[in-house]
């Protein structure tokens, strides 16, 4: 990399910028300016931006075939000194793009200098982030479907295991532990929708917008767009380099993503729970207590619930960076890395771990299916059972609580009355009444689309499977 002596005799390289300025730049300010220190990690994408500016300045004839040749494999030579570790990053230098660019000078001389014709740092690092946000949705998205996989698995595994469905917490109809899964599945297709719909907006292409108002050179946007692997060209060069609505949508996609792992997580420590005691889970994915040895925490379903309001803050963070800015580029938009970065990173951790957690969890079946026959669960059987009979819903549930209230003062469950108790309340209840009254009946008896029972679900798992082997977001779709 070349260096020359400014006039306060530092020895610093000089930015890339510096003609205008007459002073050097204050220690304090060249640090607290410079993002190289998170966004090197876009030296890929900023290395692939420039192999393809550089293919497309060469195509309209503003670089020579030789200047193209050289330039592409000096930022080649970058890359295989960066991954290598031997690449040395400078704070002075400010960020990756300039880094890379002085590098290929300091490699090539001047002809590395041709490489920004046509273009600005700000549609340079406005295409960098699309670029590696795109990449990271499919990252992301992978994960995703792999968690969906795992879920579809423990749900056939589990089609005819028997727990307690609730609302508010109270136990309310038995359902059955696989349908329960294929809930959690639900929430994460609506989640890879929203990342399929959210990529469609990042894959568009702000390079060749320059600074804020195009470039004067005939360059062809839609080549370098066609070399980058974008879909379309985005339409407005202010609009181009200063939007980052597309950050702020992957962080609301992922923002629910972590609303949804936060609820799973939720019941996992609940289930987990003495109180509860409807699984277990291996002891990789636990902790102890320092003081109470009997202790085995859920810590990586705790951590994951904690993770969510990490990722809810990104959001909140770049929604208020981006409210008041002008258009177009403004330097703020360097706070817009950091954010996309770590939750992203959080997304990847919290998806992987539920990946591998979810196969292992181990269903305490015999513990589940008590506590679905306990506090008249399958009262709701009772009422249908009488409209069945004919009478009207209101009725029948008028009735039904009579019962339960019955059975409630006598310490039973509705199951366990004797038939004369029953015909007590009704004189069309018969012995047949026995067959809903069982938590195996119940879950049974909801052998409809989306329903709860063990034929249904089994069901349900092989729509959801042949949805995720053809790519799609979900099973409707």
């Amino acid at each position: 990399m070349s260096e020359k002596q400014g006039d306060a005799g530092s020895g610093k390289p000089d930015k890339l910028w510096s003609g205008r300025f007459s002073e050097a730049t204050d220690s304090f300010i060249e640090r607290f300016t410079a993002s190289v220190e998170f966004d090197a990690r876009l030296y890929r994408q900023d290395i692939a931006g420039s192999i393809a500016h550089a293919a497309m300045l060469g195509e309209v004839g503003v670089l020579s075939e030789d200047e193209v040749r050289q330039i592409t494999e000096g930022l080649e030579a970058i890359q295989a000194e960066i991954e290598g570790g031997d690449f040395a990053w400078s704070v002075e230098l400010e960020d990756v793009h300039m880094n890379i660019e002085a590098a290929l000078t300091g490699r090539i001389g001047d002809i590395g200098k041709k490489l920004h014709t046509g273009r600005s740092r700000n549609d340079q690092v406005a295409t960098d982030l699309r670029l590696y946000v795109r990449e990271e949705i499919d990252a992301l998205r992978d994960l995703t479907r792999r968690l969906q996989s795992a879920l579809v698995d423990l749900a056939e595994r589990e089609a005819e295991t028997i727990m307690p469905g609730f609302t508010h917490l109270q136990s309310a109809q038995p359902v059955t532990f696989g349908h329960h899964m294929l809930a959690w599945h639900e929430m994460l297709a609506r989640d890879d929708g929203r990342l399929e719909d959210c990529r469609r907006r990042v894959n568009r292409s702000p390079l060749g917008a320059a600074a804020l108002a195009g470039t004067s050179f005939p360059i062809n946007r839609a080549r370098s767009a066609e070399l980058l692997g974008f879909e379309a060209v985005a339409g407005n060069s202010l609009d181009a380099v200063s939007d980052r609505d597309f950050a702020i949508e992957l962080a609301a996609a992922g923002s629910l993503i972590m609303m949804h792992l936060s609820r799973m997580a939720e019941e996992l420590v609940l289930w987990m729970s003495a109180q509860f005691g409807f699984i277990s889970l291996p002891d990789r994915f636990c902790t102890g207590s320092s003081i109470m040895p009997q202790k085995k925490n859920p810590d990586v379903p705790e951590l994951v619930r904690g993770k969510s309001g990490r990722v809810y803050g990104h959001l909140l963070s770049l929604l208020t960076l981006m409210k008041s800015q002008p258009l177009a580029y403004n330097k703020d938009n360097q706070e817009d890395k950091e954010p996309v970065f770590d939750l992203i990173d959080t997304l990847k951790d919290c998806l992987f771990a539920f990946a591998e957690l979810v196969p292992a969890i181990e269903c305490k079946r015999e513990v589940m299916r008590e506590a679905a026959a306990r506090d008249c669960a399958t009262a709701t059987d009772l009422a249908d059972y009488l409209v069945g009979k004919g009478v009207a819903f209101r009725d029948a549930h008028e009735v039904t609580g009579k019962a339960v209230a019955h059975a409630i003062a006598r310490g039973k469950e509705l199951h366990e009355l004797e038939l004369d108790e029953l015909t007590g309340f009704s004189s069309l209840i018969e012995a047949d009444v026995y067959e809903v009254l069982t938590v195996a009946g119940s879950v049974a008896a909801r052998n409809h689309y989306g329903g709860t029972a063990p034929a249904e679900v089994r069901r349900a798992a092989a729509r959801a499977r042949q949805a995720l082997a053809a790519g799609k977001p979900n099973s409707m779709a």
